[in-house]
């Protein structure tokens, strides 16, 4: 039968285009409209000089919704909810940091206004960075909230106690949902009653996991009362302004989703329960002069960064160390980022490749306390580390500087952990190569899946046998070493 198409909302069916190529289409700070000089001096003294598409559409669009100050919308109207959908690294972070310190440089009184909520600690933790950039001399206070410190270490870092009652120590919030819902729970005076922002940034996944349960707390604080009753007078769900509405003063709650695979399920969106909202996205087919779609782009679902080569290489289960040892030893490979599917295979690889010797190889894992990935993230960075091997859970979203290679050691199960894994290379419009490794019987699924997807530009790049026979002897020593070491 004829697969139904879902009925599209407008809104979907008609987003807001943001140009994909980056590097073509930079904006100069100072031709996006309405940004505080207080904050193009900031950019500047940063080094940014010019925005990305995604960021001079963006964020014009927010600093409007809230033009009138954080306490109404526009002519009185609630704003917005947006929604921005762009590759991995294309700025979506300074996108919303920008305008929701513009909007909140002038308020009095601490209160929480925007919270930030990512999926993992790294995420938060990179996040909570860039927004401590910019309220930096600004009065605003930032915390974030990961359970990296004790649960009454973050108590502290967000209200304190007075004589009159508790008071807020934090005007935005960075958080990983589960820390967060426990304080939305047993942190007494922690309140989202003044919360104006929304911001859910790898919204595909934080709707996918059962992070929505934390998403329906959330809005359920911000419309709550004092002593647990719903608050009529300060928030009222959305409608029509009335006069009886009009007379009290309401915080609009805005909702700003970002994702480089924001889904194209529009039922899974209507789970956010988002008002009127606008979607901006660099992902979409672009048309030919004749007026038809590029092929390539016909399912239009991903965008991958413009300046990545894909390649994959058959094999057999035994190759596959030996094809890594041949790119980073025989083909003088750096800066590396290699992923494989479990934990396990990642530290089994890490010992593997240790034993071989000469390479400076890392493992990147939740094995692993924060403070060694810390340490093991800037040493990458600095480029004494030339092979990061790991889990899809720690690389969502992580900003490695200057990947040169993505290399999926197991091929990926999902399209969407492909896109983000081959995303960590050729950021910001630099050039990046992904090579995955493909078992013979994968092979026609894992080509399936690219082609799914729209995506037909990967080569296939056998490696001959012959390549890896000098690999052998020092790798078989390596194996026996290895056994020694596990027993």
């Amino acid at each position: 039968s004829p697969q139904v198409q879902p009925f599209l909302p407008q809104w979907l069916a008609e987003p807001k285009r943001v140009q994909k190529r980056i590097r073509d289409n930079l904006c100069p700070i100072r031709d996006v409209p309405g940004i505080h000089p207080r904050l193009l001096k900031k950019l500047q003294m940063n080094g940014i000089e010019s925005f990305f598409p995604v960021q001079a559409e963006v964020i014009p669009a927010i600093l409007q919704s809230a033009a009138n100050g954080y306490l109404m919308g526009r002519g009185g109207y609630r704003p917005k909810d947006i929604c921005v959908s762009a590759p991995t690294g294309s700025g979506k972070t300074l996108s919303f940091v920008i305008p929701i310190v513009q909007v909140l440089l002038d308020r009095v009184v601490c209160h929480v206004r925007a919270l930030v909520l990512l999926p993992t600690k790294e995420l938060a933790q990179q996040v909570s960075k860039v927004f401590n950039v910019y309220t930096d001399g600004t009065g605003l206070k930032v915390a974030l909230i990961t359970g990296q410190k004790s649960f009454a270490k973050e108590q502290e870092m967000l209200v304190q106690k007075k004589v009159t009652g508790y008071c807020s120590l934090a005007d935005i919030v960075v958080a990983t949902p589960g820390r967060l819902t426990d304080h939305i729970n047993q942190t007494p005076g922690f309140s989202l009653t003044q919360l104006r922002f929304l911001i859910v940034d790898e919204a595909d996944r934080m709707i996918d996991d059962m992070h929505q349960n934390c998403l329906n707390q959330i809005v359920k604080a911000a419309f709550q009362g004092e002593n647990g009753s719903s608050l009529l007078f300060q928030r009222t769900k959305p409608g029509p302004v009335t006069a009886a509405s009009s007379c009290s003063l309401q915080i609009p709650l805005q909702k700003l989703l970002f994702s480089a695979t924001l889904t194209q399920d529009p039922e899974k969106l209507q789970q956010l329960d988002l008002f009127q909202p606008r979607l901006f996205t660099s992902v979409y087919s672009e048309k030919n002069k004749d007026g038809t779609e590029t092929e390539q782009d016909a399912n239009y679902k991903y965008t991958l960064p413009e300046g990545l080569s894909q390649c994959y290489v058959p094999c057999d289960l035994n190759s596959k160390p030996l094809l890594l040892l041949y790119f980073m030893l025989t083909m003088k490979f750096t800066r590396v980022l290699c992923f494989t599917n479990s934990r396990e295979a990642s530290h089994r690889l890490f010992l593997l490749v240790q034993a071989f010797g000469g390479i400076t190889v890392a493992e990147f894992s939740s094995r692993l306390p924060p403070n060694e990935r810390r340490r093991t993230m800037k040493e990458f960075d600095q480029g004494k580390i030339q092979l990061l091997i790991s889990t899809d859970a720690t690389a969502r979203g992580i900003d490695v500087k200057g990947v040169n290679y993505v290399i999926n050691y197991d091929a990926p199960q999902f399209i969407r952990t492909y896109i983000h894994r081959v995303g960590r290379t050729a950021r910001a419009g630099e050039a990046g190569v992904a090579f995955s490794l493909v078992l013979r019987i994968q092979e026609r699924r894992f080509l399936r899946m690219l082609r799914d997807a729209g995506i037909h530009d990967i080569k296939k790049h056998p490696v001959k046998g012959n390549s890896l026979k000098p690999l052998v002897q020092q790798y078989e020593g390596a194996l026996c070493k290895l056994e020694k070491t596990v027993k």
